[in-house]
Order: structure tokens, then sequence, then C-alpha cells
């Protein structure tokens, strides 16, 4: 992390909460490509999207939850003719993810909360950066699980430093529940030029 940037020090300091993320994103919209990609040298988006497209059927419709700047919409949409669509807590960030023009639709939502989104709507689920410190915790993936259809493909990326906060248990809880199918989780680079890793979950809705 470059301790002069002001915005990536917060990133990593927050506690949570929904205004206090969507704040942070409000301001880091404008760099935030350079900021990841370039100076994190961030590969959590082609990784999950490279796994997903593996799984997806034809003509599948597909969730792009806490899309951002849209880096894993458009890691899908390289290697698929997937419909995508894309929620955000920030709407500048899904102003920039518009303009990469691989979305159907766009909306703002907070994760942490029920999403206005019929149960059984996506074929598949991808959701990257979002599992990290003081963003979106671990209840957040039953929702995941209830707008995708059964046996559609969830895949998401849980930053290592937050693994041990409850993510294993709500997996279990939801497999117990009969809700999800968990078939991998994997040690994948997340951030490779500060070494970070994230624990890559390839989960089927049931």
């Amino acid at each position: 992390m470059d301790a002069a940037n002001p915005i990536l020090r917060r990133i990593y300091s927050m506690k949570g909460g929904a205004d206090e993320c969507r704040e942070v994103y409000e301001t880091w919209a404008a760099t935030y490509e350079r900021d990841t990609l370039e100076d994190m040298g961030y590969v959590g988006p082609a990784i999950a999207a490279e796994t997903l497209a593996s799984l997806l059927p034809e003509n599948a419709v597909v969730l792009d939850a806490g899309c951002g700047t849209g880096l894993a919409g458009s890691e899908l949409a390289r290697r698929t003719e997937a419909v995508i669509d894309g929620v955000d807590i920030s709407r500048e960030m899904l102003s920039k993810a518009a303009q990469k023009g691989v979305y159907r639709t766009l909306g703002e939502a907070d994760l942490t909360q029920p999403l206005a989104i019929d149960a059984d709507s996506y074929d598949g689920v991808i959701c990257v950066g979002v599992f990290t410190n003081g963003h979106v915790g671990p209840k957040a993936l039953g929702e995941m699980a209830r707008v995708a259809k059964p046996g559609a493909a969830l895949v998401f990326t849980v930053h290592q430093d937050v693994w041990a906060s409850g993510y294993a248990e709500q997996l279990e809880r939801l497999a117990a529940n009969g809700r999800i199918r968990v078939h991998r989780i994997i040690d994948a680079p997340y951030h490779e030029k500060e070494g970070y890793r994230c624990r890559l979950c390839i989960v089927e809705a049931a």
C-alpha cells in the first residue's frame, strides 16, 4: 500500500457501515483503477471472472455484486457472452462502470441489507473486493445465494485478513440449511504487489 495515499490508508482502516463505505468510494472512484490495478497489482477480478466463466451455461445472466468500476464485469465480458447486471453502494463507482459498456443494468445497493432482487434471478453471481476490511460481512452470502437460481455458480473472494471472521462458519450454515453446496475454497492471489492473498470460493446455489 502507498502510505502517502490517504484514500488507501482510510480503506484499510475502515470500521464498517454503509455511510462510511459509500463516502470513501465516492471519493476513490476517480483513481480506483490506477490505485488497485497498477499500484496494488489487483488480480482478484480476473481470477474470479476466469473461474465463473468456466461454470456458466449458455445465455447466462449474471449479477456482479459490489461491481465497483466494473473490473470483474469487464473481465467476465471478455470471456463470455453473459448478460451482466451490477450493483454497488457508490453512485460514482457505478458511473465509472457504466462507461465500460458491459452491463445490462446498474443499480445502487447496500449489500449489508436485503437486495431488491427477486429470488432465483441469476445463472451466476460474482463478487470481488467486497468481503474485506470494514466492508461487507459474511451474512451477505445468504442474499447472494437467494438471488441465484438453483444450480447457479457463485464465485467470490474473501480477503485473507477477514477470512477468520465468520466466513467458513457462514458457508457451513448455508450448506447445512440446504441453501448452497460448497465446491472449492482456494488460496489465490489478490493484490500481487502487496503480497495479499484471498480465499477464492466456488459455491453452487441449491
